[in-house]
């Protein structure tokens, strides 16, 4: 199965950014994270467009953004002229959910969406067609950081089979406490995208921390 690491630049030394983001390509790093926060769907603020952009000069990987936002339809047309390569949000931060996918399909993005660790994976089922990304959260949003939750594991797993079962032909991605310790297990469970914060960017040598959490997938009994 596919290892694809996203590093999160939301963890990133931004005074090093373009340092950061050439270490991060070293490693082998498939594509570049951003996670957008509007402190009222998460108790945050992250980045936006300005973000975006700066990381668009930086490198040619593609941006992969989650938007932790309120109505994050406001955003897609803005995020599609920069160059976004995927566009995932929560179903609970819009009404028309399959509106919105569709959208971000027509403006040339991959749609994604994603699972708080208390929603339901049946709601995959009604956008099935739609879906390019599920992204399965493995902590609550909103901050870097935080320690996986174990139920995660088993979450990733039925996931997984949903997607098989109904042919739902999409990257399945998670995110949160991902270290050389628990990606080997995500990854078993069937996630082949992994976001990651701290366990690369908050490393003495975020090349090798990359290299390492690959190994740790492909070595794991």
């Amino acid at each position: 199965m596919t290892v694809r690491i996203a590093p999160s630049v939301l963890n990133a030394d931004l005074g090093r950014l373009r340092e950061q983001v050439a270490e991060a390509e070293a490693g082998g790093a498939e594509w570049i994270h951003v996670d957008v926060m509007d402190g009222h769907f998460v108790p945050n603020l992250s980045f936006g467009a300005p973000m975006l952009r700066a990381l668009r000069r930086l490198t040619d990987l593609p941006l992969d953004v989650h938007l932790m936002v309120e109505r994050p339809e406001q955003y897609i047309e803005e995020f599609a002229s920069i160059g976004a390569a995927s566009f995932t949000f929560h179903p609970e931060g819009t009404i028309h959910v399959q509106r919105q996918l569709a959208v971000v399909r027509e403006r040339g993005m991959r749609a994604g969406l994603a699972l708080n660790p208390a929603t339901s994976p049946a709601v995959l089922l009604e956008v099935a067609d739609d879906l390019d990304l599920v992204l399965v959260m493995t902590v609550n949003p909103g901050y870097g950081g935080q320690a996986y939750l174990p139920a995660s594991t088993a979450k990733i797993g039925r996931v997984r089979a949903m997607m098989n079962d109904w042919n739902i032909n999409a990257s399945l991605e998670v995110d949160g406490g991902i270290t050389v310790a628990t990606i080997a297990e995500a990854h078993g469970a069937g996630a082949d995208t992994f976001v990651v914060g701290t366990a690369v960017f908050g490393q003495a040598d975020p090349a090798e921390a990359i290299r390492a959490l690959k190994r740790a997938c492909l070595t794991r009994v």
